[in-house]
Protein backbone atom coordinates (compact mmCIF):
# COMPACT_ATOMS: atom_id res chain seq x y z
CA UNK A 1 0.00 0.00 0.00
CA UNK A 2 1.15 3.41 -0.81
CA UNK A 3 1.46 6.03 1.82
CA UNK A 4 -0.95 9.01 1.19
CA UNK A 5 1.65 11.65 2.13
CA UNK A 6 4.10 10.45 -0.50
CA UNK A 7 1.46 10.58 -3.21
CA UNK A 8 0.50 14.18 -2.37
CA UNK A 9 4.11 15.36 -2.22
CA UNK A 10 4.78 13.82 -5.59
CA UNK A 11 1.87 15.73 -7.15
CA UNK A 12 2.96 19.12 -5.67
CA UNK A 13 6.49 19.13 -7.08
CA UNK A 14 5.45 21.01 -10.28
CA UNK A 15 3.14 23.50 -8.45
CA UNK A 16 6.07 25.16 -6.71
CA UNK A 17 7.72 25.79 -10.02
CA UNK A 18 4.55 27.34 -11.50
CA UNK A 19 4.05 29.65 -8.47
CA UNK A 20 7.70 30.72 -8.62
CA UNK A 21 7.35 31.49 -12.35
CA UNK A 22 4.20 33.57 -11.72
CA UNK A 23 6.00 35.60 -9.03
CA UNK A 24 8.98 36.05 -11.34
CA UNK A 25 6.71 37.38 -14.12
CA UNK A 26 4.95 39.76 -11.68
CA UNK A 27 8.26 41.09 -10.37
CA UNK A 28 9.49 41.59 -13.94
CA UNK A 29 6.32 43.54 -14.80
CA UNK A 30 6.78 45.75 -11.73
CA UNK A 31 10.40 46.43 -12.67
CA UNK A 32 9.47 47.20 -16.29
CA UNK A 33 6.67 49.55 -15.15
CA UNK A 34 9.00 51.34 -12.72
CA UNK A 35 11.59 51.80 -15.47
CA UNK A 36 8.99 53.23 -17.89
CA UNK A 37 7.61 55.53 -15.23
CA UNK A 38 11.04 56.88 -14.32
CA UNK A 39 12.06 57.42 -17.95
CA UNK A 40 8.77 59.28 -18.59
CA UNK A 41 9.49 61.50 -15.58
CA UNK A 42 12.98 62.22 -16.91
CA UNK A 43 11.47 63.27 -20.27
CA UNK A 44 8.94 65.55 -18.54
CA UNK A 45 11.68 67.19 -16.48
CA UNK A 46 13.87 67.62 -19.57
CA UNK A 47 10.98 69.28 -21.46
CA UNK A 48 10.36 71.62 -18.54
CA UNK A 49 14.05 72.49 -18.41
CA UNK A 50 14.14 73.26 -22.13
CA UNK A 51 11.02 75.43 -21.80
CA UNK A 52 12.53 77.36 -18.89
CA UNK A 53 15.77 77.85 -20.84
CA UNK A 54 13.79 79.16 -23.82
CA UNK A 55 11.90 81.59 -21.57
CA UNK A 56 15.22 82.72 -20.07
CA UNK A 57 16.62 83.24 -23.57
CA UNK A 58 13.59 85.35 -24.50
CA UNK A 59 13.93 87.44 -21.32
CA UNK A 60 17.64 87.89 -21.96
CA UNK A 61 16.93 89.09 -25.50
CA UNK A 62 14.28 91.54 -24.27
CA UNK A 63 16.72 92.91 -21.69
CA UNK A 64 19.36 93.34 -24.39
CA UNK A 65 16.87 95.19 -26.61
CA UNK A 66 15.57 97.55 -23.91
CA UNK A 67 19.06 98.35 -22.64
CA UNK A 68 19.35 100.71 -25.61
CA UNK A 69 16.86 103.13 -27.12
CA UNK A 70 17.37 101.63 -30.59
CA UNK A 71 14.09 99.75 -30.31
CA UNK A 72 12.19 103.04 -30.06
CA UNK A 73 14.05 104.78 -32.89
CA UNK A 74 14.24 101.96 -35.44
CA UNK A 75 11.90 99.14 -34.36
CA UNK A 76 11.99 97.55 -37.83
CA UNK A 77 15.77 97.05 -37.52
CA UNK A 78 15.35 95.45 -34.10
CA UNK A 79 12.76 93.03 -35.51
CA UNK A 80 14.93 92.18 -38.52
CA UNK A 81 18.01 91.33 -36.45
CA UNK A 82 17.92 87.95 -34.64
CA UNK A 83 19.46 87.90 -31.18
CA UNK A 84 21.64 84.95 -30.23
CA UNK A 85 21.73 83.74 -26.63
CA UNK A 86 24.29 81.50 -24.93
CA UNK A 87 22.46 80.26 -21.82
CA UNK A 88 25.30 78.26 -20.26
CA UNK A 89 28.14 80.66 -21.22
CA UNK A 90 30.15 77.99 -23.02
CA UNK A 91 30.67 80.08 -26.15
CA UNK A 92 28.12 78.15 -28.21
CA UNK A 93 24.86 79.77 -29.27
CA UNK A 94 22.01 77.88 -27.60
CA UNK A 95 19.00 79.86 -28.82
CA UNK A 96 18.14 82.39 -31.50
CA UNK A 97 15.49 84.92 -30.54
CA UNK A 98 13.50 87.13 -32.87
CA UNK A 99 11.50 90.20 -31.89
CA UNK A 100 8.30 89.44 -33.76
CA UNK A 101 6.30 91.52 -34.39
CA UNK A 102 8.54 94.57 -34.21
CA UNK A 103 8.40 96.61 -30.97
CA UNK A 104 5.39 98.90 -31.05
CA UNK A 105 4.48 102.01 -29.10
CA UNK A 106 0.87 101.90 -28.03
CA UNK A 107 0.51 104.91 -25.72
CA UNK A 108 1.93 108.42 -25.35
CA UNK A 109 1.24 110.49 -22.28
CA UNK A 110 2.59 114.03 -21.95
CA UNK A 111 4.28 114.73 -18.64
CA UNK A 112 3.02 117.81 -16.82
CA UNK A 113 5.61 120.20 -15.40
CA UNK A 114 4.13 119.91 -11.91
CA UNK A 115 4.77 116.10 -12.02
CA UNK A 116 8.52 116.65 -12.35
CA UNK A 117 11.04 117.10 -9.55
CA UNK A 118 13.35 120.06 -10.15
CA UNK A 119 16.05 118.47 -7.96
CA UNK A 120 16.39 115.47 -10.30
CA UNK A 121 18.65 116.24 -13.31
CA UNK A 122 16.69 114.06 -15.76
CA UNK A 123 13.47 115.79 -14.71
CA UNK A 124 15.07 119.22 -14.96
CA UNK A 125 15.78 118.63 -18.66
CA UNK A 126 12.04 118.31 -19.29
CA UNK A 127 10.76 121.31 -17.31
CA UNK A 128 9.52 124.35 -19.19
CA UNK A 129 8.67 127.75 -17.76
CA UNK A 130 5.63 129.78 -18.67
CA UNK A 131 7.79 132.19 -20.69
CA UNK A 132 10.48 130.16 -22.42
CA UNK A 133 11.21 126.53 -22.94
CA UNK A 134 14.22 124.98 -21.21
CA UNK A 135 17.26 125.62 -23.35
CA UNK A 136 19.35 123.08 -21.47
CA UNK A 137 20.89 125.72 -19.23
CA UNK A 138 20.78 124.91 -15.54
CA UNK A 139 18.91 127.49 -13.53
CA UNK A 140 17.86 127.76 -9.92
CA UNK A 141 14.24 128.47 -10.87
CA UNK A 142 12.01 126.19 -8.79
CA UNK A 143 8.55 127.36 -9.78
CA UNK A 144 7.06 125.53 -12.72
CA UNK A 145 3.81 125.87 -14.58
CA UNK A 146 1.20 123.11 -14.81
CA UNK A 147 1.33 122.88 -18.60
CA UNK A 148 2.98 120.08 -20.57
CA UNK A 149 6.72 119.62 -20.19
CA UNK A 150 9.20 118.92 -22.96
CA UNK A 151 8.96 115.17 -22.30
CA UNK A 152 6.38 112.42 -22.70
CA UNK A 153 6.09 108.91 -21.34
CA UNK A 154 5.69 106.25 -24.01
CA UNK A 155 4.61 102.65 -23.47
CA UNK A 156 5.87 99.87 -25.70
CA UNK A 157 5.05 96.24 -26.29
CA UNK A 158 7.95 93.90 -27.03
CA UNK A 159 7.47 90.26 -28.00
CA UNK A 160 10.36 87.81 -28.12
CA UNK A 161 9.89 84.48 -29.92
CA UNK A 162 12.23 81.54 -29.38
CA UNK A 163 12.15 78.44 -31.54
CA UNK A 164 14.66 75.73 -30.74
CA UNK A 165 15.21 73.52 -33.76
CA UNK A 166 16.88 70.76 -31.74
CA UNK A 167 14.03 70.20 -29.28
CA UNK A 168 11.09 71.83 -31.02
CA UNK A 169 10.53 74.18 -28.06
CA UNK A 170 8.58 77.26 -29.12
CA UNK A 171 8.11 80.07 -26.59
CA UNK A 172 6.85 83.65 -26.88
CA UNK A 173 7.32 86.24 -24.13
CA UNK A 174 5.56 89.62 -24.10
CA UNK A 175 6.81 92.52 -22.03
CA UNK A 176 5.66 96.09 -21.66
CA UNK A 177 8.24 98.86 -21.34
CA UNK A 178 7.91 102.50 -20.41
CA UNK A 179 10.29 105.02 -21.96
CA UNK A 180 10.61 108.76 -21.43
CA UNK A 181 11.28 110.63 -24.65
CA UNK A 182 11.29 114.20 -25.86
CA UNK A 183 7.68 115.16 -26.63
CA UNK A 184 8.50 116.12 -30.21
CA UNK A 185 9.94 112.62 -30.82
CA UNK A 186 6.99 110.82 -29.19
CA UNK A 187 4.71 111.47 -32.12
CA UNK A 188 7.20 109.97 -34.58
CA UNK A 189 7.85 106.92 -32.36
CA UNK A 190 4.17 106.19 -31.73
CA UNK A 191 2.34 106.30 -35.03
Amino acid sequence: MKHPCLNTAHRQRGATLVVALIFLVLLSLFAFNAFNSSSTNVRVVRNQQMRQEAISAAQSAIEAVISTTTFSITPANVAATPITVDIDNNGVVDYTVSMSPQPSCYRVQPIKNNQLNFAVPTDRECITSGLIRNSGIDTTETTVSADDSLCSNTEWNLRAVVTDTATGANVAVNQGVGLRVVASDASSYCN
